[in-house]
């Protein structure tokens, strides 16, 4: 999209030559108007859409182009995100939902994710943010894209998003100019919508967000194609109008960066006016790019409808060399020849993974809102037994075209294995549910182990099938989407929770069967409903925020809102102090070993069977006397009897920058009485002291006892989660953490084919113990991980006896490319892994994987890593095998195929050391 090519001086690229390339490519859709811009659209594999944009850059180049093409794409995240890859992108939630956490930091940060996966493909401009401000929720198709109903919030959080896509190197777009946020609907569904405010309410509200935007530098305003009509302007489509574009957003308002128009395909539009004279009309009001988005005949209309205005006057062509001044100049700013040509690519998506997951698992974790639960029917699992049956009631949608469930919309839906024990009900009338609701059924089972009822319900009301599972199920948990313009869902709703409130339960149960509603998509469906006794809204039902509801819906340590918020003020909750302050002191070892000792085996054994790491937990597990990690461990403790009342153990690692909690044990005879508050405020306050003090986390992988919270039961987890909430920790980061066992070494034997396949490959294996080979190996280390890692490296290099290191080497110049420690029992590093103890004698272990950087196919490479060191330790005579340390769910399945199995799950936690603003640093 752009002007002609004769005023551009941009050599012409074969339209026809473009659009047969894309044409070929069976999985998206591609949409040019006039090159040298394009606006894509993708439902398609992110290395598809990354080699096609980079076929693009190559013909706009080999034709003679000065300057690459400007790529755009809608992503605004939520429910609308164009190019979707599940293996590769991550999820985040929408506008509004980000809005209700107050934390206009997070908008940035999920902008600036957004923008560096988006520039790891070769976009390098994005149509959003929406800033338009919802004023009128009812009937209106923007829904959860917008931040919300209050001009200052839309303001502040629209202006974070545009910084943080700036910050990742990608162009904006503000729309819906002048508003999408209060449309009425006069005519037939195919008619353009009407604003009908004044420009004197339009200017005091509808327009405040892009005001800000402006002053704060956004690249670009797209210009809405409805019609308005008030005193004093009457005006068909916004972005045909001289009194918008030109009056409005150009003098009055200022806007000097590049006008885009709606759609022209948009059905009333092309009906009312057509795309020839449409496309005049909108360069002739000020549009600089003109946007056809759906069929190559429609896009030659509009450049034969652009020639034309140019050849017959009707376009000056000073007021083309505006627009193409505009352009040239936004592609200076976001566009080289060397980005075009190498985007930073799949590998960098890579290296983006883990963090962008941990920030979308943080964002949903606080998006995900529980509006009210008036008779505490929350977490389920207080108000249902193990063999009790849920029933999952979903309403027939189409999935969201960002979800992963859109690509197979088209598929049969299969009923689970019977391993999720669930049950789906089909007949003529009830549908099975869609897959997009499918996984949510499916999570349900699997978290609470018990068996879950999906039934889909539609605008046929509640059927006979319905009562009938009602009737069986202990409780309910209603989904709507979007109830509000979907009305058959809000009595759908209703009349269920109706029914549950006059249930007769059996003896000793409660009065009213537990009813949850759930609203996917609007949080407005029933926010002033007091007869939805509990109430949650997700915004938006995509795989990671249903995921989430699951979280919630068992999880009492989510806080419940009042209402659902839309406040610019909203701060961090303030750290709960203890209510009874204990004398807190250093840990000294000659003095405290014992007593520590002690008091590890009474906490052990007064846990449940099976359920205690610090069974195998001594003084010494706790202790690294590492010249590169500063350790500070406090204690309560009776100074009369000499015995430890609670123990904290804290770290911290100039290199990182990162302060850790490693572990807070109180005495069982002690517990409750605000020893465990005292320990953890005293180590807080130590760690903030430290200078450079970037991160505060929960778990520790060095020692290697408690690398996060225990997550192996879920009740246990569940109140861990809220003691530690209620001290102040809001995840910032979040990750889980495997460690993983093969129990019986002594019969293992590698998967057919592995070895031959990992054969083929260009990496060679090889395993080395002994300090001649420290430079090379820790030079490898220090570039690819951090203090931890290269103290453990350290540890075992050092004892060659009892370590040994598997390397994976570039075949063809025999640099390193990755490493894995293996150890014995009896080895220094074992040490520092307490559960070694825990074995018999002839126990091994491995982990302390390091994997460059810039390596693709990293599941191949950990397993020939692991191949190597498993044979290696079975053929030592080692009978179990301990990998001690997985934080890459992705690599799971392979070694599961390999024979490991999982021993204990943890869940790390990470906050900003900014964010403890309640604890005081002296």
């Amino acid at each position: 999209m752009s002007v002609p090519k004769e005023q551009s001086e941009v050599s012409s690229i074969s339209y026809r030559e473009a659009v047969a390339i894309l044409i070929d490519q069976a999985y998206f859709h591609v949409y040019i108007l006039f090159l040298p811009c394009a606006v894509l659209t993708f439902v398609a594999a992110v290395p598809q859409a990354t080699q096609l944009i980079l076929d693009l850059q190559s013909l706009a180049r080999d034709s003679g182009h000065p300057v690459p093409l400007l790529i755009a794409i809608d992503q605004e995240n939520g429910g609308v995100n164009t190019l979707y890859d599940g293996a590769y992108m991550r999820q985040f939630p929408s506008a509004m939902a980000v809005a209700t956490t107050g934390d206009k930091q997070l908008a940035r940060r999920i902008a600036r994710a957004t923008a560096e996966e988006l520039t790891s493909c070769g976009i390098n401009w994005v149509l959003g943010p929406v800033l338009d401000v919802l004023t009128n929720a009812r009937n209106q198709p923007l829904g959860v894209r917008s931040y919300g109903d209050d001009p200052a919030i839309v303001s502040a959080f629209g202006y974070e998003a545009i910084k943080g896509l700036q910050e990742g190197d990608v162009a904006t777009c503000g729309k819906h100019f002048p508003s999408y946020g209060n449309l009425e609907f006069f005519g037939a569904p195919t008619d353009v919508p009407t604003i009908t405010d004044s420009l004197e309410n339009l200017s005091q509200n509808a327009l405040v967000p892009f005001r800000h935007a402006i002053a704060g530098g956004i690249n670009a305003i797209m210009v809405g194609g409805v019609a308005m009509s008030s005193d004093h302007i009457n005006v068909m489509h916004a972005c045909l109008s001289e009194q918008i574009c030109r009056d409005l957003l150009r003098t009055e308002m200022k806007f000097g960066g590049i006008v885009v128009s709606e759609c022209l395909e948009m059905e009333a539009l092309s009906r009312n006016i057509g795309i020839s004279g449409g496309t005049v009309m909108a360069f002739k009001a000020g549009c600089d790019i003109i946007l056809t988005c759906r069929s190559m005949s429609v896009q030659e209309e509009a450049i034969n409808g652009l020639t034309a205005g140019l050849e017959n006057g009707m376009i000056e062509k000073g007021r083309v060399q505006e627009s193409v001044k505009r352009v040239l100049s936004l592609k200076d700013k976001y566009t080289s020849w060397e980005k075009a040509f190498s985007p930073p690519g799949l590998d960098n998506l890579d290296c983006l993974r883990y963090t962008n997951s941990n920030l979308s698992s943080t964002a949903y974790n606080n998006t995900v809102r529980v509006v009210r639960d008036q008779k505490k029917y929350l977490p389920l699992s207080d108000v249902m037994r193990p063999e009790d049956e849920l029933l999952l009631l979903t309403p027939l949608v189409k999935p969201l075209p960002g979800s992963a469930a859109s690509k197979q919309s088209s598929e049969e839906i299969l009923e689970e294995p019977v391993s999720f024990r669930t049950t789906h009900v089909t007949d003529g009338t009830l549908m099975a549910g869609e897959k997009v609701f499918q996984k949510l059924g499916q999570a349900l089972a699997i978290y609470r182990n018990g068996k879950v009822l999906h039934a889909s319900y539609t605008a046929n009301g509640i059927r006979p099938q319905h009562e009938a599972l009602l009737e069986r199920a202990s409780a309910v948990v209603v989904i709507t989407a979007d109830a509000g313009r979907n009305k058959y869902q809000a009595a759908f709703a209703k009349h269920i929770a109706m029914l549950c409130r006059i249930h007769e339960n059996l003896p000793g149960r409660p009065s009213e069967k537990p009813c949850v509603v759930a609203a996917v998509s609007s949080p407005f469906d029933f926010a002033s409903d007091m007869s939805i006794g509990t109430y949650i809204c997700t915004f938006d039902f995509t795989d990671t925020a249903l995921q989430t509801l699951v979280k919630v819906l068992h999880d009492e340590s989510r806080s419940a809102d009042t209402k659902t918020r839309n406040s610019t003020n909203h701060k961090r909750r303030k750290h709960s102090q203890a209510r009874q302050q204990w004398l807190v002191e250093h840990y000294r070892d000659d003095r405290d070993r014992a007593a520590l000792d002690a008091l590890l085996l009474t906490s052990a054994a007064a846990a449940p069977p099976g359920s205690s790491l610090l069974r195998v937990a001594t003084a010494a597990s706790f202790l690294l006397s590492s010249d590169v990690i500063d350790e500070a461990h406090f204690v309560v403790r009776n100074s009369s009897t000499k015995e430890l009342i609670g123990f904290c153990a804290t770290y911290y690692s100039h290199h990182d920058s990162v302060g850790s909690i490693g572990a807070i044990v109180v005495h069982p005879s002690r517990r409750h009485q605000s020893v465990g508050h005292s320990l953890h405020h005293r180590a807080i306050r130590a760690l903030l002291q430290k200078p450079g003090l970037h991160l505060l986390e929960l778990g520790t992988r060095l020692p290697n006892l408690f690398p996060g919270l225990p997550s192996d039961d879920p009740e246990e987890h569940r109140k861990l989660s809220q003691w530690f909430s209620k001290l102040g920790w809001t995840p910032y980061q979040t990750k889980t953490v495997l460690r993983l066992s093969i129990p019986d070494l002594s019969h293992w034997e590698a998967p057919d084919g592995l070895g031959k396949s990992l054969a083929m490959r260009e990496i060679k294996y090889d395993l080395v113990h002994g300090t001649e080979y420290t430079d090379s190996i820790m030079e490898h280390v220090k570039l690819n991980a951090g203090t931890d890692l290269q103290v453990l490296y350290k540890i075992a290099l050092s004892n060659k006896e009892g370590c040994a290191v598997v390397r994976g080497k570039n075949a063809s110049d025999g640099s390193i490319i990755a490493t894995v420690l293996l150890y014995r029992q009896q080895s220094k590093l074992a040490l520092f892994v307490p559960c070694m103890r825990n074995a018999d004698s002839l126990a091994g272990g491995v982990g302390s994987t390091v994997v460059s950087t810039n390596v693709e196919d990293k599941a191949s490479l950990l397993q020939g890593l692991m191949l190597l060191g498993v044979r290696q330790l079975k053929k030592q005579g080692i009978s179990s095998l301990l990998l001690d340390y997985v934080d890459d769910p992705s690599a799971l399945p392979g070694l599961q195929r390999m024979g490991f199995t999982v021993l204990n799950t943890f869940e790390t936690i990470q906050n900003l050391a900014e964010d403890w603003d309640t604890f005081e640093k002296t």
